[in-house]
């Protein structure tokens, strides 16, 4: 998994061949195991970034070393001043209806010259899927962000990307609800203890108790499984979802 830094290096080089990025969590992680679709997005991704403290302890457990966790909230004003510098123009497909636009008032208010060619929310029919790819092309945005949660993102990318002309797609999930602050961080002392994930249980915990109460305890008993023999996702186990359910 690479940094930030080295993620936006490639987003940068536009000249090159498509590049496709994502991230990982244990939450991410654990969908992977039985979403086919999810986990060969994963293992095709030209960078995929580390997007939770568990994975880090996870290959640590496994005898490898990663960068410092990286939300995609902790880089993506970094990633605007760049493209702002550069006049790279973004492309925001994400969030309910009008998170996508707002964001893209409040980005750009932040980093003059800024272009953000096309806004979208990310609730999408195979038809108007169709229609958004259409409008990216005509964009001529350079990067597209995409973010509609996991494993809804990477199937549309997984469908999309071969039609989108943009040289950069970026899964970015819930980032552009921080930006607008239809989500809010954790303070920043959370953060530097790991524990952002008790956070984000304790503000919304009917959705996220799975997610954290089983889920993590489940990657690292994986982990620990695939330490002791060698077991790895994928290797051996039914196929999961074949593709998008609406894309």
């Amino acid at each position: 998994m690479d940094t930030t830094a080295a993620a936006q290096g490639r987003a940068h080089r536009l000249s090159g061949p498509q590049v496709t990025i994502g991230y990982a969590n244990p939450h991410v992680l654990n969908m992977s195991v039985h979403d086919r679709v999810l986990r060969e997005q994963l293992q095709s991704a030209s960078t995929v970034i580390c997007d939770g403290s568990g994975v880090r302890l996870g290959a640590r457990i496994l005898g490898r070393r990663l960068p410092p966790r990286l939300a995609a909230a902790d880089w993506i004003d970094d990633l605007c001043a760049t493209a702002a510098e550069k006049g790279i123009p973004i492309y925001f497909l994400a969030g309910n209806e009008g998170v996508a636009k707002r964001a893209a008032a409040v980005l750009t208010s932040r980093h003059a010259g800024l272009r953000i060619p096309g806004a979208h929310h990310g609730y999408l029919t195979p038809e108007l899927s169709r229609n958004v790819v259409d409008d990216i092309n005509g964009s001529g945005a350079s990067i597209v962000l995409v973010g509609m949660g996991t494993p809804v993102q990477e199937h549309w990318i997984a469908k999309y990307r071969p039609s989108i002309k943009a040289p950069v797609v970026w899964a970015v999930g819930a980032v552009l609800d921080f930006v607008t602050g239809e989500q809010r961080r954790s303070p920043a002392w959370i953060r530097r203890l790991h524990l952002e994930w008790l956070w984000r249980l304790g503000s919304d915990p009917v959705r996220l108790w799975r997610r954290y109460v089983i889920g993590n305890p489940l990657f690292l008993l994986r982990v620990a499984r695939q330490r002791l023999t060698g077991w790895e996702p994928g290797v051996g186990n039914p196929a999961g979802p074949s593709g998008p359910g609406g894309a």
